[in-house]
């Protein structure tokens, strides 16, 4: 069954050329305009890539920090031991991982965005694999959430890293700021978004890599980005 949408939608939408790639500055300014709901909407890019996510070399997983954050302050837990507990905590890290909390998550307790680990507390956090995998919050060295540098990792998390990585069907969607933010960062944000998604490009990708890019706001509707000059 088709979704309805609102009036307001249907007027963010007519503001909207459909057969037209936008430049980046277009496009923000137009996210802006097209951001009707009352509240910050999130600002977010997605991409229609040409790879093939079940081969395993094609299958992109990966981490950028954004230069102006997402406008969200991300809480990370931390698996650690030792030393590294105290050097968690020294960088801001809003939860320290132990026996007690493997048990509370695997009753769903879920109150943090991000989970980092050093590589000898994974064969515990390796337990939560069902549970965090399809949450997307497994630690992962890809994205630089397996780590003996704890102090690094979380001050990249809360300093505006991201991570990503793409679907079956080959699209990868991240957050780049809110709509509240200056017209310049969210443009830093989405060419650095941009050339991340260029320099992880697979090896093995065929034909046209960057099929389609779009931004939009929460409530939104989509607007094409002409990201050609970061292409060629």
């Amino acid at each position: 069954m088709a979704k309805k949408r609102g009036k307001k939608y249907k007027q963010a939408v007519e503001l909207v050329d459909r057969s037209k790639s936008y430049d980046i500055r277009e496009a923000v300014q137009l996210v802006k305009k097209t951001a009707t709901a009352n509240f910050d909407e999130t600002v977010e890019i997605a991409f229609r890539l040409g790879v093939d996510p079940k081969h395993a070399d094609q299958n992109i997983r990966s981490a950028v920090v954004l230069p102006h954050g997402t406008g969200k302050t991300q809480r990370v837990l931390v698996f650690a031991k030792g030393e590294k507990v105290k050097e968690a905590e020294a960088a801001g890290a809003d939860y320290i991982g132990d026996e007690e909390t493997i048990q509370k998550i695997n009753d769903g307790w879920f109150d943090f965005d991000v989970v980092v680990a050093t590589p000898d507390m994974m064969a515990e956090v390796g337990k939560l694999g069902r549970v965090l995998g399809p949450k997307g919050l497994m630690p992962n060295p890809k994205t630089g959430t397996v780590t003996f540098d704890i102090e690094k990792a979380v001050k990249e998390i809360k300093a505006g890293k991201v991570e990503f990585r793409v679907d079956k069907s080959g699209n990868i969607h991240v957050p780049v700021g809110k709509v509240s933010f200056e017209d310049d960062q969210l443009i830093e944000n989405i060419e650095t978004m941009i050339e991340t998604i260029i320099r992880v490009k697979p090896q093995t990708s065929k034909g046209k890599y960057i099929r389609n890019v779009s931004i939009s706001s929460t409530m939104g509707p989509g607007i094409k980005l002409d990201v050609s000059p970061y292409v060629n």
